[in-house]
C-alpha cells in the first residue's frame, strides 16, 4: 500500500488541512530528539545491543499491528522484495543508526545530528557516480556542505557534560561513516524492488537490522546487564522504540501522501536544529563558534540542495 497522494497538481498545500502539518511537526521534533535519547540510552546500555533490540522490538510491534489490521497477506513479498528489505535493514538501521549509537558514546548528540544532515549531500555524490547529472546549484550546495563538514571535523568535537562527549577523535568520523550508510540505503531504495506496503517493508527492515546489530554486539563482547541499566536509559530506549521508531515513521509516511515531497524533505535541515537545541538545553552540551559555523554551512547546503532538486522532474517509480 503506497501512500495515496492528495496534494494538488500545482503543489499547493492550501487545501490539505491541519493534520498533515501536525504530523510534519511530529517528524521535526521526534526525529530531532532521537539523537539526545540515544545519548541517554548508551549511558548504561551497550550501544549495538540496545539499538538492535530497539529496532527488532519496534519491527515486531509494527508487523503485529499490520497483521491485526490487514491480515497476514500484508507481509507477503517476493524473494527480490525480501532481499531489498534485508539489504536496507543492513544499510539503514544496522550501519546508519548502529554507528551513530556507538559514536554517541564519544560525540555530542547535537554534533551527531549536524553531521548526519550530510546525507542529502552524499546522495548527490552517489548519483554522480551512477551517471546522473545534478543541477549546477545542487553541486554548489554539495561543495558548501563539504566545507561545513571540514570545519566541524577539523576543529574538534563539542564538549559535553560529564566529560564523556567529544572524548575520542573518532566519534565524529564514525557519524560521518554512518551518514554514508543512510545515504546508500536511501539511494538503493529507489532503485530496487520493494513491497507495495511501505509499513511492511519497514517492519521487516527494522527486524533484519535489529538482529544484525544484536549479533554484532555479541561478537564484539557486549553484555546487557539489566540490573545496571538506569531509569533514564530505560526511558530513552522505550521512547526510541515507540515514539521514535513507530510513531515518527508513521507520521512521515502519512505526510508523504499529503504534502509535497519538497516540503516533507525540510525535516533534513530542521532535525539538526532541534537536536542542537535539545542537547544544549537538556544535556548541557556546548559548541564552539567553529562547530556552529560548520553546522550552519551544512544546514544551508542541504537547503540549497533540496530547493534545487524540487525543480527536477519526479523520478519514475518513486514512492
Amino acid at each position: 500500500m503506497t501512500a495515496q497522494r492528495t496534494v494538488p497538481a500545482d503543489g499547493s498545500t492550501a487545501t490539505v488541512g491541519l493534520l498533515p502539518w501536525i504530523a510534519l511537526g511530529v517528524v521535526y521534533v521526534v526525529w530531532g530528539s532521537t539523537y539526545l535519547a540515544i545519548r541517554y540510552m548508551v549511558e548504561s546500555m551497550p550501544p549495538l545491543t540496545s539499538a538492535g533490540l530497539r529496532f527488532a522490538v519496534a519491527g515486531v510491534l509494527l508487523g503485529a499491528v499490520l497483521v491485526a489490521v490487514r491480515g497476514w497477506r500484508v507481509l507477503r513479498m517476493t524473494r527480490a522484495q525480501l532481499g531489498t528489505a534485508v539489504l536496507l535493514g543492513f544499510l539503514l538501521p544496522a550501519w546508519g543508526n548502529g554507528l551513530v549509537t556507538v559514536a554517541e558514546q564519544q560525540t555530542a548528540s547535537g554534533l551527531a545530528a549536524l553531521l548526519i544532515a550530510s546525507v542529502p549531500l552524499y546522495i548527490v555524490l552517489l548519483r554522480l557516480l551512477a551517471g546522473d547529472r545534478p543541477r549546477r546549484s545542487t553541486l554548489i550546495g554539495v561543495v558548501v556542505g563539504l566545507a561545513g563538514l571540514a570545519v566541524m571535523l577539523l576543529t574538534g568535537g563539542a564538549d559535553g557534560s560529564g566529560g564523556t562527549v567529544g572524548a575520542a577523535w573518532w566519534g565524529p568520523w564514525l557519524v560521518l561513516l554512518a551518514a554514508l550508510g543512510w545515504a546508500a540505503g536511501s539511494f538503493a531504495a529507489t532503485r530496487m524492488p520493494t513491497p507495495p506496503n511501505p509499513f511492511a517493508l519497514t517492519a521487516v527492515e527494522m527486524v533484519a537490522g535489529g538482529v544484525m546489530m544484536v549479533a554484532a554486539g555479541v561478537l564484539t563482547g557486549e553484555r546487557l546487564e539489566l540490573a545496571a541499566v538506569t531509569a533514564p536509559s530505560w526511558t530513552a530506549w522505550t521512547f526510541l522504540v515507540t515514539v521514535g521508531s513507530i510513531g515518527a515513521f508513521s507520521s512521515y509516511v502519512y505526510v508523504l501522501g499529503r504534502l509535497p515531497v519538497s516540503t516533507v524533505a525540510t525535516y533534513a535541515y530542521v532535525n539538526p536544529v532541534i537536536a542542537v537545541l535539545l542537547g544544549v538545553l537538556i544535556a548541557g552540551e556546548r559548541f564552539g563558534l567553529a562547530q556552529l559555523l560548520g553546522g550552519a554551512l551544512v544546514v544551508a547546503a542541504v537547503v540549497v540542495v533540496i530547493a534545487s532538486e524540487r525543480r527536477r522532474p519526479p523520478a519514475v517509480g518513486a514512492t
